[in-house]
């Protein structure tokens, strides 16, 4: 890995990791835009779940900034892979251009970086439509007007107390190790709770 990739990926995770509230707003936007395919707001409302969902983030709180990375990464893989070519999901993407302006090649940069703790991720966007969240079905969130009050809600909490911030990780994340040995804990610590051996 040369030096500027390095340099660039810390930079890109680091202004992800702050924008993610605004992310999920964006998140929460693509599940409730009815013009978007059902798959699309499903896959959007799985991605809201695992961010909200207190479960998902990294168990260590002096890494607490960089625990959310997969938070961010995975929120902008799923609504890249579940974005298609109809007119009313590129209107989707052309609304929010600080998300999926360049898109494409910021991944490419972090495929380069993270090498298969990418693909590790990639392999949880399929996995999110079937997630459950206070013993409810994704469906439900979009379906059930009180669970999806309910969703909103959790979603106003993770925002308004999300840890993170230009002056909160400038001192935490300076290398490409940092946010790579988290993901590696993380990816463990999945595999030992579905009782897998890590690779």
């Amino acid at each position: 890995m040369t030096i500027t990739a390095e340099s660039k990926f810390v930079e890109l995770v680091r202004s992800w990791l702050v924008s993610l509230p605004h992310d999920l707003k964006i998140a929460f936007d693509a599940m409730d835009d009815e013009n978007l395919p059902r798959p699309v707001r499903e896959l959007a409302t799985g991605v809201v779940i695992y961010v909200v969902s207190p479960n998902d983030t990294v168990a260590d709180r002096n890494d607490a900034p960089v625990s959310y990375t997969d938070d961010a990464l995975l929120l902008r893989l799923a609504l890249q892979k579940g974005l298609g070519k109809s007119e009313d999901e590129q209107a989707f993407r052309d609304r929010f251009p600080e998300l999926f302006e360049g898109l494409e090649e910021n991944l490419k940069l972090c495929r380069s970086v993270m090498g298969e703790l990418m693909s590790w991720l990639e392999g949880k966007v399929g996995t999110l439509k079937g997630i459950e969240y206070k013993g409810k079905k994704v469906p439900a969130y979009l379906d059930d007007d009180e669970a999806r009050e309910q969703l909103f809600d959790d979603g106003l909490v993770f925002r308004t107390d999300y840890p993170v911030d230009e002056k909160t990780i400038g001192d935490k994340l300076k290398k490409a190790a940092t946010v790579v040995d988290v993901m590696k804990r993380r990816k463990a610590e999945e595999a030992r709770a579905k009782g897998m051996q890590a690779s």
